[in-house]
């Protein structure tokens, strides 16, 4: 049985995503802090947390920054504030996904499962115990994890599976849509900034000089492939 975090200060709103998901056959812990939900991410078997950013003490983009130090759980935010800045923000902080209070219960079920399921089936059922070799850069679809030159480079969720699809289509350009619907595995599609965060990002992980990148380039007005 997979187990969903759930962390907001709003115990009613806890209560109520937890009832969902719970139908839905998930195991839940309940959070209401950010250092609360640090430490259960830490100390159990998370397989994902959808947490709010508006919260005393420590706030959502704050946890997850934390967060992202050491885990790679897939992380759904949950915010009042529905500005295309705020989405980004919570995309640079790590995120995977993002939703809007109020939300459609069904919806956030989809985004939930969805998460789960590009997660922990990205890869596996393409190749068994397969690698994907782009001169010092190496993908192992089996264990979910990169290196480069042999060292072990740190993605998130998203960042990885995005960099898998470039990979795996190597010399192909994706625009910004086309990367959101291969990757989230639907249509509607969030600003072209939004992938460009997560691109970013990836470059500076994987790239000695993201300045001028060996591996993920920009193609001006199109979009991104792997050289």
């Amino acid at each position: 049985m997979q187990t969903i975090l759930v962390v907001d200060d709003d115990r009613e709103i806890v209560d109520s995503i937890s009832i969902y998901l719970m139908a839905e056959g998930y195991n839940v812990i309940k959070a209401y802090d950010g250092p609360s939900a640090l430490d259960a991410a830490i100390q159990q078997n998370v397989h994902l947390i959808v947490l709010d950013i508006m919260m005393p003490r420590m706030d959502g983009i704050e946890t997850l920054m934390s967060l992202r130090k050491t885990k790679n759980i897939p992380v759904i935010l949950l915010s009042a504030k529905s500005e295309d800045a705020d989405k980004i923000l919570g995309l640079t902080a790590g995120a995977d996904d993002y939703v809007t209070k109020p939300f459609n219960p069904a919806e956030l079920m989809a985004r939930v499962k969805s998460q789960l399921r590009r997660y922990t089936q990205l890869g596996s059922a393409v190749e068994e115990k397969g690698k994907i070799v782009i001169d010092g850069l190496t993908i192992d679809t089996e264990a979910k994890s990169v290196t480069v030159d042999g060292t072990e480079v740190k993605l998130t969720p998203m960042e990885y599976k995005i960099l898998e699809l470039l990979c795996r289509n190597r010399g192909k350009v994706f625009s910004a849509d086309e990367i959101y619907r291969a990757v989230w595995n639907e249509e509607y599609a969030v600003s072209d900034n939004a992938i460009a965060v997560h691109i970013r990002h990836i470059r500076e992980k994987i790239e000695i000089n993201p300045k001028e990148p060996r591996y993920v380039k920009v193609v001006w007005g199109i979009g991104y492939k792997v050289n």
